[in-house]
């Protein structure tokens, strides 16, 4: 049975904003290892749109970028969109019982599946499928934009804490 894990990235302050802080050359390293070792990933709508710059090379790039998109194009992808009709790629849309849709998921695979996009990640965490979090603090505080966690959550537990470069501090947390 696999395991639901929501990994994303924030500022101090709570909020996730992709154009407004990034990994460094450690933490982008780390990302590839993650990705290349997921058994999929679940995206929201929005988070999807934002990853679907990894579909297409880029003459700009260069090797670290170039081994991200390779491990992300080979993953298996799950897109929970009711407004999408079609997906890119590695991809299949999920558009009806999102609940029965990753229990399944989950059921069926071994590993560790990571949602992707605070919303997506709400709902299932209100549906109890999240498994696990992993919070990646970055030293910057935006004062404003889309929180980590829009509404209360239920209790969480520590179970480990990693600097990740010079700057980030990976939170692991588990509900209580």
């Amino acid at each position: 049975m696999a395991k639901l894990v929501f990994a994303l990235n924030q500022s101090l302050d709570g909020y996730v904003d992709h154009t407004a802080f990034g990994p460094d050359a450690v933490l982008f390293r780390h990302f590839i290892d993650d990705v290349r070792g997921l058994a999929g990933t679940v995206y929201g709508r929005r988070m999807y749109e934002v990853m679907r710059y990894w579909d297409d090379d880029r003459p700009e790039w260069g090797e670290t970028e170039r081994d991200y998109a390779a491990a992300w194009r080979s993953q298996p992808k799950w897109v929970v969109s009711r407004s999408l009709t079609s997906v890119g790629p590695n991809a299949t849309l999920i558009a009806d019982d999102v609940e029965a849709a990753i229990r399944g998921l989950k059921a069926g695979l071994d590993g560790e599946i990571e949602v992707s996009g605070p919303e997506l990640a709400g709902s299932l965490t209100d549906l109890g499928l999240v498994d696990e979090y992993r919070l990646y603090l970055h030293p910057v505080v935006l004062g404003r934009g889309k929180p980590l966690f829009a509404g209360p959550r239920p209790r969480l537990r520590l179970v480990a804490s990693d600097r990740i470069g010079d700057d980030v501090i990976r939170l692991t947390y588990v509900p209580a």
